[in-house]
């Protein structure tokens, strides 16, 4: 028979044991609580919806401005050019300095003034005195060539009737020699019929006749008479061709000596020129007696007179920029192109001083910028320029585009945009749905909706990523 092991008495558990059991049994416990606790979200979650918020189609105004900066500039300037070379007596102001309307800039000297004003006096004195004296001379052959020419047109009449009267003398002359001759022969040959009864009556008478006919034929009155005639017509004539030839000579010297229409034109004109270019030495050196003035306020931008030098006509000698009439130069990219008109209005801010301007020029071509894009010109008049402008520096431009007055407004950045064009997000039963809406301007803030909604819709202010067009979510409203 085996003997009862006897059995061990339980000693009881120390502090620290004990405690370490508790401690493990404490952090078992916990581990199942953010077990279960975690796994209870995880199914809670998976009950809720996303959460967006959302905002009302309101009604507002929105204004489109174009913001950018420029450079100041002049509208008007002028450049003061030599009208004389003169020499330049004093120079009043330099390059950069700030002039008024009616200042004087520089001044010639005077002494030398004075002998080019007499100079071109005399010299249009001159240019008168050599056209009156031309033009006389010219009106003297003038009228001795029309002389001429008449009196040579009555003198070759003269000559040619004086030469067929010669003509028709000697003819008669020469009839009635003829007449004669025929009359003394037929007395002959009667003569010779009777020469054998010379004693006869007969005989005696026609011996008579012959004596009376061959005197007849050396004194017949009227031959005599025509052939004194004929003398008279041939010293006529002899004077008459002599007196042709003194005006053939005349003629050839007033058509050599006087002018022709082309020289008379230019004569005319030469005397014009000279009269204008001494006129307008006169009217310069009256111009610049007192000094040359500014025309404007403005500045001087570049200064080439020296004192003591004289200059050569037209030379550029001062060049002045208006303070009156101002201007703002900016370049716009094509994005912002489509905005800009001329006639709208642009605040211009320089050194801190606000001014009123207008667009008053849109260039008609682009030019490329440092960066290589394409801009174009823009320029803006500003309305109000005082003292504090300055030319060249830089202005802060605002130009006001375009403003819609009470116009469906949303927020700038609710808009959203793909290949098919703008869209908002809004909430429709619950799900998240596109709505396509088409944009008018839009300011800094607010985009103007022409189309796609209407006042009080409600359209998502943001959309959290993750999210997208036909999910299920929970819409709060906001204001």
């Amino acid at each position: 028979m085996k003997e009862k092991k006897e059995k061990k008495e339980k000693s009881p558990m120390d502090k620290a044991k004990k405690k370490k059991i508790i401690k493990r049994v404490v952090f078992g416990v916990l581990a199942a609580f953010v077990v279960l606790f975690i796994v209870m979200n995880k199914i809670a979650a998976q009950n809720v919806l996303p959460v967006v918020y959302t905002s009302s189609v309101s009604r507002g105004d929105v204004e489109q401005v174009v913001s950018t900066s420029g450079t100041v500039k002049t509208e008007e300037s002028k450049a003061y050019f030599a009208p004389l070379a003169v020499k330049v007596g004093t120079v009043d102001v330099a390059a950069g300095d700030s002039v008024k309307k009616g200042q004087r800039l520089y001044a010639y000297d005077e002494d030398a003034l004075a002998d080019e004003k007499l100079l071109a006096e005399l010299k249009m004195q001159s240019n008168e005195g050599e056209y009156e004296s031309t033009m006389i001379k010219n009106n003297k052959y003038i009228s001795e060539l029309g002389e001429a020419n008449i009196n040579l047109e009555v003198l070759d009449q003269q000559i040619e009737d004086c030469e067929n009267y010669v003509r028709e003398l000697n003819r008669k002359i020469t009839d009635k020699q003829d007449a004669l001759a025929k009359e003394g022969a037929l007395l002959q040959i009667s003569l010779l019929d009777w020469q054998n009864d010379p004693g006869s009556e007969e005989y005696m008478n026609l011996q008579k006749l012959v004596q009376l006919n061959t005197y007849e034929q050396q004194h017949n009155d009227e031959i005599e008479m025509w052939q004194a005639e004929v003398k008279e017509y041939e010293e006529k004539i002899a004077a008459y061709k002599e007196y042709r030839s003194e005006m053939k000579s005349q003629k050839s010297s007033s058509e050599s000596g006087s002018l022709n229409s082309g020289s008379k034109s230019k004569l005319v004109a030469d005397t014009q020129i000279e009269k204008i270019n001494a006129e307008e030495t006169l009217s310069s050196i009256a111009e610049v007696e007192g000094g040359v003035t500014a025309d404007f306020d403005g500045v001087i931008t570049e200064m080439a007179a020296v004192e003591g030098s004289t200059p050569t006509v037209g030379t550029q000698m001062v060049k002045l920029e208006s303070t009156e009439k101002v201007k703002v130069e900016i370049s716009v990219s094509k994005y912002d192109l489509q905005k800009i008109a001329v006639g709208q209005e642009v605040d211009v801010t320089i050194a801190g001083n606000v001014y009123q301007g207008k667009v008053s020029k849109v260039n008609g071509m682009a030019t490329t910028n440092n960066s290589g894009a394409a801009v174009v010109g823009v320029e803006i008049k500003i309305e109000n320029p005082d003292s504090n402008i300055f030319l060249g520096v830089e202005a802060k431009v605002v130009v006001h585009t375009d403003v819609a007055e009470q116009a469906l407004v949303v927020p700038i950045e609710v808009i959203n945009s793909d290949q098919e064009g703008s869209f908002v997000y809004a909430v429709e039963n619950g799900i998240l749905v596109k709505k396509r809406v088409v944009t008018g301007i839009s300011s800094n803030t607010l985009c103007e909706i022409t189309e796609g909604l209407n006042e009080g819709d409600q359209i998502v202010s943001s959309v959290a990523m993750g999210l997208e067009e036909g999910m299920a979510v929970t819409a709060i409203a906001g204001e």
